[in-house]
């Protein structure tokens, strides 16, 4: 496999691996305020995603790709709302463990990731067509 093409799989596990990240991403934020609907139960858990190193066989190259995700474990907040339909017997609220603030930081890095895979595969597109235009 000539470097051009390793250069193309590279940049394209990366876009996907992050394309994930972005789906996870945006899963967390449409569901930060989703709470239970019975007494004590508890609301929408935040997901997580990792990546993992995969090595494609047939070149050899290393690839990236987003492992399935994973849970957020910590603490559920809590809010006083005893008219609320998931309040427990003191008038309290889980309410999911999602942050805003952190998932829009998380958004702005998996977007400049995914960009910079862009261009990295543009870059080798342009490079393959220039090697094309000297063969001539």
């Amino acid at each position: 496999m000539d470097e051009l093409s390793a250069i193309r799989k590279i940049a394209s596990s990366g876009i996907r691996a992050q394309g994930e990240r972005m789906r996870v991403i945006s899963e967390n934020i449409a569901n930060a305020d989703a709470t239970g609907r019975t007494p004590g139960a508890d609301p929408y858990r935040r997901k997580t995603i990792s990546f993992s190193e995969m090595v494609e066989r047939e070149s050899g190259v290393a690839l990236v790709r987003a492992d399935p995700p994973g849970r957020d474990m910590s603490a559920f907040p809590v809010r006083f709302d005893p008219s609320h339909p998931a309040a427990d017997a003191q008038g309290f609220v889980k309410t999911p463990n999602v942050s805003a603030i952190i998932e829009m930081a998380n958004m702005r890095e998996a977007q400049r990731s995914y960009e910079a895979n862009m261009n990295m595969f543009e870059t080798g597109r342009k490079m393959r067509s220039l090697m094309l235009d000297m063969l001539k």
